[in-house]
C-alpha cells in the first residue's frame, strides 16, 4: 500500500524535473539569442559598419566614387529578360509578386484534356460473306 501511495507524488516529481530541465535550456537558448541581438545591435550603433553595409548590400558610393554593376551573362549574348528565373529560385524566395504572376499564368493556360482510353472495337456477329 505504501508503494502504491508513493507512486504518483514520486511520478509527478520527476515529470516537474524533466519540464524544469526542458525550461531551464529554452531559458538558455533564449538568452544567447538576446547576446546575438544585442551584438548585432551594437555593431548597427557604428557608423563605419553601417557605411560598409550599404555598400555592400545596397551598392551604395560615395560622392566622387563612380560604381559599376558587372553582370555575369552566362547564356552567352541574348536577351535577359527572356531568361527563366522561377526555375532557378526556390518558389518560397521568389518575391511574392512573381509567385503571383506565376500563378496566373498557369491558371490561364488551357486545360489538356484527358485522352480517353480507346474503346474496344464493336463485334459483329455477322460475317460477311
Amino acid at each position: 500500500m505504501l508503494v502504491l501511495s508513493l507512486a504518483y507524488p514520486l511520478r509527478q516529481y520527476v515529470a516537474q524535473r524533466a519540464e524544469i530541465s526542458a525550461l531551464r535550456a529554452e531559458a538558455a537558448a533564449a538568452a544567447d539569442r538576446v547576446a546575438g541581438l544585442q551584438e548585432q545591435q551594437r555593431r548597427w550603433a557604428d557608423p563605419a559598419y553601417v557605411r560598409a553595409q550599404a555598400r555592400e548590400r545596397l551598392n551604395y558610393v560615395l560622392p566622387g566614387e563612380i560604381g559599376y554593376i558587372v553582370v555575369d551573362d552566362a547564356q552567352g549574348e541574348g536577351d535577359r529578360s527572356t531568361v527563366d528565373t522561377s526555375a532557378t529560385v526556390p518558389a518560397a524566395e521568389q518575391p511574392w509578386f512573381t509567385r503571383l504572376w506565376t500563378s496566373v499564368e498557369e491558371a490561364s493556360r488551357p486545360a489538356v484534356p484527358a485522352v480517353p482510353a480507346p474503346s474496344p472495337a464493336p463485334s459483329s456477329s455477322q460475317d460477311a460473306g
